[in-house]
Formats: C-alpha cells, sequence, structure tokens
C-alpha cells in the first residue's frame, strides 16, 4: 500500500531518534536504503552549510545590511531532505523561509540576499533553478504550484510541483482553495507543510484541533507526518509524494513537524509569547545534532570530517558577506526599467515626474 494514503495521520514518520539511533526497518526506510554513509554525510554538510548561511544573514540584519531576514534556524531538515528529493526538472514555489531549498537547488547565497536588501524587485531568475524567488503573500504560492502542476498533467510531462508554506498559512483561503483544485483535477503538486508550531505568535494548537495533515485529507488529499527533524525521514516521505505525483495519482500533503528555534522574522521577539523550557525541549531534538550522533554511532564522524564541513560553512559565509555588501544598489531611477520591453509613454511620463519629484530635494 501506498505509505502515503494511509488513514492514520496521526502517527509520525521517523527514521532518526534524537538520539541518533535508526529506528526499525519499514516502507519507509526502504525508500532511502541508497543513503550511504558517504551520502549521510553529504546531508550532514548541508545542513550545517544551512545554518551557517542563516547565522550570517542574520547578522547582517542585526549589523543594518538586511532590512528583514526570515531565519530557518531548526528547520535545516525539512528543508534539505526535501529538496534533496527533487529531480532539476521539479519545480519549487517557496514562502519567504526555503533558504535551505534554495541553497540545495544552487542559487547563489548572496542572490539570497538581494531581495531581502532592497537590491532588487525579485531575487533570481526563477527559470534558471526552476524555483520561485521569495514570496510574502502567505499562501498565495500554493495556488500557483497547483496551476503549474495542471499545466504539467496537461503537457504529459512526468515532473512535479513542490510548494512549501507553514502552518500559519493553512488557515489562509489560498491553501484551502489549491487544496480543493489539487484534489479535484489531480495535479502532480506536493504541499509540503513545514508545521514550526507558530504562525508568528500563535501556536498551531490554537489554529487547529486536528493535525494539519487531516486538514489536506478533509479536501481529498492524501496526507502524512513526518518527523521534520529527521533529514532521512524527510528525504522518504518527499520520495514517496514524489513518485505518487509523477505516477499520476495527485497530490500528497506532508506536514513536517519540526519548530523554529529562532524568531518569525528578525523584528519578531519569541521570548514574549514562547516559554524558554520549551526551546529547551526541542534543541534535544536538533536536526544537526541528530545526524551528527548517527554518523558519531557508524564510525563516520572523524576530526578531519567535522574540520572540512566547518570549513565549507565559513568559506561559505564569508563569500556571502562579501556578496551582501558589495551589492551595487539600485538608483532610484532604475525602478522604470524593464518595465515594458519597449518604451511605453506612460512609463516615459511617470519617469519624468519622478525625477522633477527628486530634483525637488537637492540643496535642500
Amino acid at each position: 500500500m501506498d505509505p502515503a494514503i494511509s488513514t492514520n495521520t496521526d502517527s509520525l514518520v521517523q527514521l532518526v531518534t534524537p538520539e541518533g539511533h535508526r529506528t526499525e526497518p519499514s516502507e519507509f526506510s526502504d525508500l532511502v536504503a541508497d543513503i550511504t554513509t558517504s551520502k549521510l554525510m553529504d546531508l550532514y554538510e548541508d545542513l550545517v552549510v544551512v545554518r551557517r548561511i542563516d547565522a550570517e544573514a542574520t547578522a547582517l540584519q542585526r549589523q543594518g545590511e538586511l532590512g528583514l531576514w526570515a531565519p530557518l534556524l531548526g528547520q535545516e531538515a525539512a528543508q534539505v531532505g526535501s529538496a534533496r528529493a527533487l529531480r532539476s526538472d521539479d519545480f519549487v514555489f517557496a514562502s519567504y523561509r526555503e533558504h535551505g531549498v534554495a541553497y540545495c537547488r544552487g542559487v547563489d547565497p548572496t542572490e539570497m540576499l538581494r531581495f531581502w536588501r532592497g537590491s532588487t524587485q525579485s531575487g533570481w531568475n526563477p527559470y534558471e533553478y526552476n524555483m520561485t524567488t521569495p514570496a510574502i503573500i502567505v499562501g498565495a504560492q500554493a495556488l500557483h504550484a497547483t496551476g503549474y502542476g495542471l499545466g504539467l498533467k496537461f503537457d504529459g510531462a512526468d515532473s512535479a510541483a513542490i510548494t512549501y508554506f507553514g502552518d500559519g498559512a493553512t488557515s489562509q483561503g489560498d491553501i484551502s482553495e489549491a487544496f480543493g483544485f489539487a484534489a479535484s483535477f489531480g495535479a502532480p503538486v506536493v504541499f509540503f507543510c513545514q508545521n514550526n508550531q507558530f504562525a508568528i505568535s500563535e501556536p498551531v494548537t490554537l489554529q487547529t484541533h486536528i493535525t494539519i495533515a487531516e486538514r489536506g485529507r478533509g479536501f481529498g488529499v492524501p496526507a502524512l507526518r513526518v518527523d521534520g527533524n529527521d533529514v532521512l525521514a524527510v528525504l522518504a516521505a518527499t520520495r514517496t509524494a514524489l513518485a505518487r505525483a509523477r505516477a499520476g495519482g495527485g497530490p500528497t500533503l506532508i506536514e513536517a513537524v519540526t519548530y523554529r528555534m529562532g524568531p518569525h522574522t528578525t523584528s519578531d521577539d519569541p521570548t514574549r509569547y514562547r516559554p524558554a523550557s520549551l526551546d529547551h525541549e526541542w534543541k534535544l531534538k536538533d536536526p544537526i545534532d541528530r545526524i551528527g550522533l548517527l554518523l558519531e554511532h557508524e564510525g563516520a564522524m572523524d576530526h578531519e570530517f567535522v574540520q572540512r564541513v566547518q570549513l565549507r560553512a565559513d568559506e561559505t559565509a564569508a563569500e556571502l558577506r562579501r556578496g551582501c555588501l558589495g551589492t551595487v544598489e539600485p538608483t532610484p531611477m532604475s525602478l522604470f526599467d524593464n518595465v515594458y520591453s519597449e518604451n511605453h509613454p506612460l512609463i516615459d511620463e511617470e519617469r519624468d515626474n519622478y525625477a522633477a519629484y527628486l530634483a525637488g530635494f537637492e540643496g535642500a
């Protein structure tokens, strides 16, 4: 039986315990049988580098170099595990926190910052990486992914769409509409919810009295819950959903149960609504520590490997900082560039009016 069609959406798929031990073999562990110790070490490196990118970007914001940043601290496994299950021809429809997914898709870390620095109106070329730039309108990307997935179905393609959103987004109408539309038309889309327990300051228990996975099933979307801090379990779950989409089985909802260890954004103070005891409880489930312990148990966590990973993380962070500080800021008049492919009289008029407005400040 397809594990994604399980009627028990309360069970949590887990392949590695917080203490770094493998769980009993299951249908899901078979899905990651190809992950050798060497590949597990690669996943560990991904997790460490992604966390380092996030820490450096947060520091840049605190130093006034970014206007805002949405940290992903604690959610690395959910993002890396799902992203590494994708093929290059799959298309990612992100929210505003998927820096780890972007890294795995090959996006230059500097390009991740330009949107938050105000150096661009977008970020990177979505078609170069088959991944959209940050979406600030909460939940809208799920509708975009559903439409794209339906297009794939009409084209007879065997690739899939995946869309990321948080637990708070499931209270938005856009998500409900996407579930209903995708279920009715069998769109090959994976709905990936990172349930990080808090929609800004509101706990998920206030949003729903059932699991988010069950919400999907209410719309006819098969669903499963996975330990979002277990990179192997997330990889297996996403592979399941993608295989189902490619085979014409339609959409799947994955609820990755994880925890936002930092603020919602750098403008937020989580200590005002979240007890320190909860932070400590989830720190014991840290996704990086978990895989590090597993590698220790398997004799692969030697000093040379740890040093190599740390060097890679530090070099990536240094490059990120150099790229951010070296970004050429756009001039005010560039706002009117590339609006249309050819000159347009309305844009010409607006450009002239804005130039006159700015000239009024000269010498003031």
